[in-house]
């Protein structure tokens, strides 16, 4: 089987094929089932480190904190308690996404809306700068979905849009930037989200497409990231039903996942696409998955029909004894244990983690930082800014005509933080010699003090959150206050830092802009835009109109 990795996407050669199959013969076992597994760390903790000397798992995948010399220390130490060389993983999307003490880049969305392939590109290389000089080696883009339908709260602001010639060439330059650096790419998620409004983390969604109309769309779009070599296909908890009904006569088995479906990973994507690369699922613990059996029957599945590695564990310890259970029972048979880890290991040669690897410092961090690596960023985060509609020549605004300011704001909602963080858009104001007011829970919602109302929202495209929508009730609050639509009585801006489809839920806001991001740099760019010393983009990745002419009025 080796003989196959000299072709695309690994091309080994002779040194790296002597690697992988010397490795592979000196695993035992229980070594090959870790291989499987690609555990989470986030905590930095001698908990996790603990895992990864007892698992021995084929990869980590990295949530990187504030601190860069907790993060150096712990990649250093995950690297001595791994015998065998470890990939490394991480969604490097931008946006929200971005290390905390890097370059802050523009979501894939935001981007898409440049229409420039070479800003792609140029916003791809910072963060592979930046990743690989903390050990990250392979990184969980492109998001190659299709954001078809407005209401996906998972899609959304990850895209590059809904319009697939966009998103086929921007996922390309992705890839061949990512993988140019030394960072495996990922496109995902197999076999392509955006038809359906729900979210796979809270239940199993569908692609509606028949096989004619997914070739259009998704099929395209896969042909084209193996033909750029993509490294790895993630597989998701996504049923294909009208692909599945020509070969299954069982109607529960058409709305299988496809991380657990042997018909769409061996089928459709190694047997129908050519993939020869490493198949990721999906993080196990997702609903989409969680939801279709038993943790013992799933744990096993994803790896007998067709991924070659497992994202995240429900219990680690726990999901490791069910696979080599799985592995002694024969459910998860021999030929597929080496299949897989015999591709987790050309993956790990094609990256060149079978040779020594450069040491991981804080010095070398922090020298990139201080250096002009990331020069354009604020430029590409400045001419993200899209001005949907102006209505009665709101803006420019100034101090001369809207002095008194009331914002009402969502604040930065993110799900692993409970509280949402603050917009800067009010003090860049007040420096600006505004006097602002924010609104807060108990004021009265009275606008006849002020001369202008702004709106801010910051709900970027993440996990479980189902829809993302304009909760009136919470946003004025109070059930009299969520009836009222002030812009009948002051001018009003409504600007989304995030999901771009709020004009939705307020069809005769006259003046909206979408933002896409809460970025600080973003944040400045706005309120340029908004004081008329920043020419807005004209353009967008999606249709803000969300398909209603009654949104552009």
């Amino acid at each position: 089987m080796t003989e196959l990795f000299r072709k695309a996407p690994f091309f080994l050669g002779d040194d790296e094929l002597a690697w992988v199959n010397k490795t592979y013969l000196e695993l035992t076992l229980e070594q090959k089932v870790g291989q499987l597994f690609n555990l989470i760390v986030r905590a930095n903790s001698a908990e996790e480190l603990s895992l990864v000397d007892s698992i021995q798992p084929g990869a980590v995948t990295k949530f990187v904190s504030r601190d860069i010399d907790v993060e150096v220390n712990m990649m250093n130490q995950l690297r001595s308690h791994s015998a065998v060389p470890l990939l490394v993983s991480a969604d490097l999307e931008g946006g929200g996404m971005s290390f905390p003490f890097g370059a802050q880049v523009p979501n894939q969305l935001g981007l898409a809306g440049l229409k420039d392939e070479e800003a792609v590109a140029y916003c791809t290389q910072v963060i592979a700068q930046e990743a690989k000089l903390l050990g990250i080696n392979w990184s969980f883009t492109p998001v190659i979905d299709i954001n078809a339908k407005f209401r996906s709260a998972v899609v959304g602001t990850r895209s590059y849009g809904s319009d697939a010639d966009i998103v086929e060439s921007m996922g390309r330059s992705n890839i061949v930037t990512f993988q140019k650096h030394g960072i495996a790419a990922t496109a995902k998620h197999w076999p392509g989200e955006g038809f359906d409004d729900r979210d796979q983390h809270l239940v199993t969604t569908v692609n509606p497409l028949t096989p004619s109309e997914w070739e259009e769309h998704y099929g395209r779009l896969y042909r084209s990231a193996i033909d750029s070599n993509v490294m790895s296909i993630m597989s998701a908890h996504i049923a294909l039903p009208e692909y599945v009904k020509q070969y299954e006569t069982n109607p529960e088995e058409w709305w299988r996942p496809a991380s657990v479906s042997k018909l769409l990973n061996e089928q459709l994507l190694r047997g129908e696409l050519g993939f020869n690369g490493l198949i990721v699922s999906d993080a196990t613990v997702m609903a989409g998955v969680s939801s279709w059996a038993k943790r013992e029957e799933v744990v096993a599945q994803i790896i007998e029909n067709g991924c070659d590695m497992l994202l995240f564990c429900k219990d680690p310890i726990e999901d490791y004894a069910f696979m080599l259970k799985a592995v002694r029972e024969g459910r998860l048979s021999e030929q597929r244990l080496k299949q897989s880890v015999l591709r987790i290991l050309a993956m790990k040669a094609a990256l060149g983690l079978h040779q020594k690897q450069d040491d991981i410092s804080v010095q070398k961090m922090k020298d990139l930082l201080a250096s002009d690596y990331a020069d354009r960023i604020l430029e590409l985060n400045r001419r993200t800014v899209h001005l949907v509609k102006n209505r009665g020549g709101i803006l420019p605004i100034s101090v001369e005509r809207h002095q008194r300011v009331l914002i009402i704001s969502t604040g930065i909602r993110h799900v692993f933080s409970p509280v949402p963080a603050t917009l800067n858009v009010a003090n860049m104001l007040k420096e600006e010699g505004f006097e602002v007011t924010e609104f807060q829970a108990g004021m009265a919602l009275d606008v006849r003090d002020y001369d202008l109302l702004l709106y801010l929202n910051a709900d970027e495209s993440m996990l479980v959150k189902s829809h993302i929508y304009i909760d009136w009730m919470a946003l004025h609050d109070g059930f009299g206050n969520a009836m009222y639509r002030p812009w009948v009585d002051i001018p009003t801006v409504m600007v989304s830092f995030g999901h771009p489809y709020l004009l939705y839920d307020a069809p005769k806001v006259p003046v909206y802009i979408n933002a896409y991001s809460p970025l600080l740099e973003v944040q400045r760019a706005v309120v340029d835009g908004l004081l008329g010393r920043l020419e807005f983009n004209s353009d967008a990745a999606v249709d803000p109109f969300c398909g209603l002419e009654q949104l552009r009025y």
